[in-house]
């Protein structure tokens, strides 16, 4: 299957990512994708220092949600909404990542696990102030394969990967609105880490560029094969990267090195 991630550039309004995630959605249709792949906050993203505020509305009601259901309907073209900001009972919101089909339907849903709250020289990022984590791993299955969730920070924790590895997905997805400064050091690595680790896909569209309010997201969506190798890179500009993916190359990868089959309780 053709797959392709969106590249886009964070936006201050439902209204105007939408127009831009639609703009990249009908120009990968036109290149024969047959997944598209979005990037965390793709509906919108706006920070006040450490804190984010991105543009959020109730998931019945949400603009983003509800027009792409209506255009993976009308094009019959499957889509992993990387996330966007549902609105809680509490006062904070959920970011929550969707995976829809062909026929305009959910599939599954993921809400962020951990947190983003860091302090690197002078660079501080509060997540959990306005933000409600989940609790739940998510694995859909899907035409393309079974895909295992994770949002952008879930990518410092092995742990959940490899839970979602050894309880059948083939694919994990990372959508993300990663810094510059912590991707310039550690985006490649761990997301070449966490495929081969677990000898599965790894697939993270990551937005790039200035967010209003403060912050900077690093780009380079990544696709990246079970073995680790690094099939296409987005760099630091808006667009769309693209490239086939082959499921049985999981199966021959955890036949050959069946490291997933090796896991070992042990004690301190």
């Amino acid at each position: 299957m053709r797959i392709s991630c969106l590249q886009t550039n964070p936006k201050k309004s439902i209204d105007d990512a939408l127009k831009e995630a639609l703009e990249l959605a009908n120009l990968a249709i036109k290149s024969k994708a047959e997944f598209l792949f979005l990037p965390e906050f793709c509906g919108g993203l706006i920070s006040d220092g450490a804190q984010y505020y991105p543009p959020n509305d109730k998931e019945e009601k949400h603009l983003f949600l509800n027009e792409f259901k209506k255009f993976c309907y009308k094009n019959s073209i499957w889509c992993l909404i990387g996330s966007i900001a549902i609105q809680s009972e509490n006062n904070k919101i959920f970011n929550r990542s969707y995976i829809i089909n062909n026929n305009g339907n959910i599939i599954s849903k993921y809400d962020k696990i951990h947190m983003f709250d860091i302090s690197i020289n002078g660079e501080e990022h509060k997540e959990s102030d306005t933000i409600e984590p989940g609790s739940k791993a998510v694995i859909a299955e899907t035409k393309l394969g079974k895909i295992g969730h994770t949002i952008c920070y879930d990518l410092r924790f092995p742990n959940l990967f490899r839970s979602l590895a050894i309880n059948g997905a083939e694919i994990i997805v990372v959508p993300s609105a990663f810094t510059k400064k912590t991707g310039q050091a550690h985006w490649h690595i761990l997301n070449r880490a966490r495929a081969i680790e677990n000898s599965s896909y790894v697939i993270a569209p990551c937005s790039v560029g200035t967010i209003e309010g403060g912050g900077d997201c690093f780009g380079h969506s990544l696709i990246i094969d079970p073995w680790g190798t690094v099939i296409a890179d987005g760099g630091y500009e808006r667009g769309i990267i693209s490239s086939e993916i082959d499921i049985s190359n999981v199966h021959l990868i955890r036949k050959k090195l069946p490291s997933l089959k090796h896991e070992k309780l042990f004690n301190y």
